[in-house]
């Protein structure tokens, strides 16, 4: 397959166009967003830089120390500080694009060197009713934001006009990215596609003696090779026990014989997500025990997918889930009762804590509302949302529970709302439970 370029693809209508949908909702608002910080890993050693999300949804705006500012009103306009070009910092770090560069490529109505942002910023602001910006980062933008907050209100009681609050910019663009169009859906199907070799990767790397870090290093390596800035968010390897703890990363057990092995990964490819849930034999064959639990778990991904579809709300898509597991419960002797009084009083909850679903796109964990008005909101196409049921069976359960003490699945895919239902974009890789274990150490 062909992998977008993470930088490139999307034209610069799209961006345009984006901007056009925020400013009808700013109306005398700004919107004042920066690039995502520089973060240092060590010392004088820097994390891998990525992009923030919000700026680039806007703008294509993907250097670092660079800040977007919509202003609204009558005459609204995209106005870009970034960085200007510095032989001497580029030498480590790069060429920068520079005012010029930046403002032909991203079709910005004014740009400005980042130097001149603390001295523009207060006049660009003085007519906003309110400013939209995500306070908490503490780092230099904020200060500068402050101060120009500062300012404005200073000279605004005698005009009558000004800032008055401080607003979070999701109250704009988180529903304006809950519903993709044609461009990202485009890069969340090949991250879902490259996120479904990874985990193919990740059957094959199995085994009995080997580290729970050796699988992660196939995966990640694959998403890699695939063209991917690497993983979506740190790959989960959990064997055995692990299986059973909901985000575990540290990937340092070594797997053994008649484990359960939980591959949650998904590759970051173009700036959007992929994320996937299989849980494999590691010996090439699950246990009488495992298959059982697996099997209630693969009865509830696809009770919960089959229900998505315009018109169907989120909590329709959970509740489709939670009758499966609940019944699967029942069926395995976990629980006894009646499964609707079962599910009103929650008693699943002790092995399925968590929910059934997430939006999907720039961040893994996409923003967006899952209910409005008090009520689970309603799916439209174009939403993409996880789909990940699990039972997760601690090593010291007991009781009736004892069984299937220490055994953790759970299976998740990625699913797009379309016009006449839904398309699973993960549906390349298998989940019945005979697949999976053909898949095992590569057998597949």
């Amino acid at each position: 397959m062909t992998y977008p370029d993470p930088f490139s693809g999307i034209p610069a209508s799209a961006f345009s166009g984006r901007r056009r949908a925020a400013y009808d909702r700013l109306g005398d608002g700004v919107m004042v967003l920066p690039a995502a910080p520089v973060l240092k890993r060590s010392r004088d050693t820097d994390h891998a830089y990525r992009p923030d999300s919000e700026l680039y949804y806007v703008s294509g705006v993907t250097e670092a120390r660079s800040v977007a500012v919509l202003v609204g009103g009558s005459d609204p306009r995209f106005v870009l500080f970034v960085p200007s070009p510095d032989p001497d910092v580029e030498l480590w770090t790069g060429p920068v694009l520079g005012p010029d560069g930046a403002g032909e490529r991203f079709g910005a109505d004014e740009t400005f060197p980042t130097s001149e942002l603390r001295d523009r910023l207060p006049r660009l602001l003085q007519d906003a009713d309110r400013i939209h910006y995500r306070l908490g980062r503490g780092d230099e933008a904020e200060r500068i934001m402050l101060e120009a907050l500062a300012r404005a209100r200073e000279r605004g009681p005698r005009k009558g006009t000004g800032p008055r609050g401080v607003v979070d910019p999701g109250e704009i663009l988180d529903e304006m990215r809950l519903v993709k169009d044609v461009h990202e859906i485009a890069r969340v199907c090949a991250a879902a596609e490259l996120s479904v070799e990874g985990q193919r990767a990740a059957a094959a790397a199995l085994g009995p003696g080997r580290g729970e870090w050796v699988v992660e290093a196939a995966v990640d390596g694959c998403f890699r090779s695939g063209g991917a800035a690497g993983p979506a968010y740190g790959t989960i390897v959990g064997s055995g026990p692990n299986a059973c703890v909901l985000h575990y990363v540290a990937n340092t057990r070594i797997m053994e014989h008649g484990d359960v092995v939980l591959v949650d990964a998904g590759a970051e490819l173009a700036l959007y997500a992929g994320d996937i849930t299989r849980t494999w034999p590691v010996d090439g064959r699950f246990t009488a025990a495992q298959r059982a639990v697996y099997d209630v778990v693969e009865r509830a991904r696809a009770s919960a997918v089959d229900v998505v579809g315009p018109g169907v709300t989120t909590a329709q898509v959970h509740a489709a889930a939670v009758r499966a597991l609940t019944e699967g419960l029942v069926s395995l002797g976990v629980l006894a009762g009646d499964p609707d009084a079962l599910i009103e009083e929650g008693a699943y909850k002790a092995y399925y804590p968590h929910q059934t679903s997430h939006w999907l796109g720039l961040d893994v964990h996409d923003p967006g509302d899952y209910a409005r008005g008090g009520a689970p909101r309603a799916l439209e196409a174009g939403m993409v949302f996880t789909v990940e049921p699990g039972l997760y069976f601690r090593p010291d359960a007991g009781g009736a529970a004892e069984p299937y003490a220490g055994i953790g699945v759970r299976l998740e895919d990625d699913v797009l709302v379309t016009d006449g239902g839904h398309e699973n974009l993960t549906r390349a890789l298998p989940t019945a439970a005979e697949e999976i274990e053909a898949l095992v150490g590569g057998s597949g």
